[in-house]
């Protein structure tokens, strides 16, 4: 196999076959194609696409570039969920030990923020001690043990997806419909799920903008899991606006808690119980999506959903006292109010406008080698559709030192928009593909 060669087929439109396919991942992973040609062959991609068998190919090359998880000595049906990513998307935190007090076994690989949105692993590292750097093995046991086990792509999972991600990242070839599919499946098999439920997020606080492009995405993906022999289920869900009322990474546990308590916002409660009963559903452990959804809220009801997720964070080093006692979570030294420019309704926020902000504060890194605050972040007092008057606080920000952190809380304020009359509300749920 000669790199240049295939790179230049892929770059005037050619097709390449699944042989030089898993030539060309492997040989990459072992770093006898150097950077400079994987970037010019994601470029190509980019511009040229795959088609489905050679997007079938690049999958299975990149999920077997390392090891492949089996867990089928494990009963039951294993059901992991990914989202493509949002401002203030926390949902992951709620709906794992949910679902696994209802009997459903969760192997999860997750990530770190990057950018405008939040990562799972940061958001659960504002638990003092928790930890995702498991082995195998040991995820392997608590998956069998506890029901779920949570862990960080490691250097052994995936590694040409770890490789050419931050590659993709560097060189504006992020927005690669067939990457970004080849890239979440990869990893997401690797694991060893058996079902897959995808949240594929869609507005302008989402990677993809409109629902034209999140439908072609999801549907890219759930066709990749029915080739590899995966129930893969894919849900449009809306995020024009952040989800619930916080942005920032312990305030995200604390809203976490609230909705395994039953006393959660409605967006994220709701988001939380329709992504819980299509993991129900497939794993078998519910007749219908309604049996599904009372299985949930029984579970909510009982504190059962609560206590799995108070031992999953044990069973991870992290502290349990947190979750009986959330103010113990990390806290900014300042509570400041963010005061409304205008009265009249909140008629539009931009959620990558509030992602940055937070980013700006230190919830977030714009690199991935940007350390992050967990303590900082927003509260939203005021969502779309709420009266506000002038000078209302339409959110609180906590925040290390207030002056500097005023450019960020200007960027929060110019996010919302207002008019004299409520908007139309906006539906969460867009589409269902199976």
């Amino acid at each position: 196999m000669r790199a240049y060669e295939l790179i230049k087929r892929k770059r005037d439109g050619g097709r390449l076959e699944p042989a030089e396919i898993a030539s060309f991942i492997a040989a990459y992973t072992s770093g006898e194609v150097p950077d400079y040609q994987a970037a010019a062959m994601a470029m190509a991609i980019f511009f040229r696409g795959l088609d489905e068998a050679e997007l079938g190919a690049w999958t299975r090359a990149m999920l077997e570039s390392g090891d492949v998880l089996d867990l089928s000595d494990i009963p039951g049906v294993k059901v992991d969920k990914h989202s493509t990513g949002g401002v203030g998307d926390k949902i992951s935190i709620p709906l794992v030990p949910l679902v696994v007090a209802c009997g459903v076994k969760v192997p999860m690989m997750a990530g770190r923020g990057l950018g405008h949105t939040g990562g799972t692993i940061d958001k659960l590292e504002s638990i003092s001690g928790f930890r995702v750097d498991v082995g195998v093995e040991e995820f392997r046991r608590l998956v069998r043990e506890i029901g779920v086990g949570l862990i960080g792509q490691t250097e052994r999972l995936a590694p040409a997806d770890r490789k050419l991600y931050a590659l993709r990242d560097a060189t504006a070839t992020v927005e690669s419909i067939p990457l970004i599919a080849s890239s979440i499946m990869s990893k997401k098999l690797a694991e060893g799920a058996d079902a897959l439920v995808l949240d594929v997020k869609v507005g302008q606080g989402a990677f993809m903008k409109t629902q034209d492009q999140a439908r072609l995405l999801a549907q890219t993906m759930v066709g990749i899991g029915k080739e590899m022999g995966r129930q893969v289920v894919a849900r449009l869900t809306d995020m024009h606006e952040p989800l619930g009322t916080t942005v920032g990474n312990a305030l995200e546990i604390m809203e976490s808690i609230e909705i395994l308590r039953g006393s959660g916002p409605k967006d994220t409660t709701a988001l939380t119980l329709e992504l819980g009963a299509e993991m129900l559903v497939l794993a078998g452990v519910a007749e219908d999506f309604d049996d599904a959804r009372e299985r949930l809220r029984a579970a909510v009801a009982d504190g059962s959903g609560l206590a799995a997720f108070r031992r999953m964070v044990e069973a991870q080093g992290g502290d349990p006292g947190q979750i009986d006692d959330p103010t113990r979570l990390p806290r900014a030294p300042h509570v400041v109010e963010i005061p409304s420019p205008h009265a009249g309704f909140v008629s539009d926020i931009r959620a990558e406008e509030i992602g940055h902000a937070a980013v700006m504060l230190g919830a977030g890194r714009a690199r991935k080698e940007d350390a992050i605050d967990l303590a900082v972040g927003f509260v939203l007092r005021k969502k779309m559709g709420d009266r506000v008057e002038r000078g209302e606080a339409i959110a609180l920000a906590h925040v290390r030192d207030p002056e500097k952190a005023k450019p960020a809380l200007s960027r929060f304020a110019a996010a919302y928009d207002f008019a004299g009359e409520p908007p139309a509300p906006r539906p969460l749920f867009l589409e269902r593909i199976a």
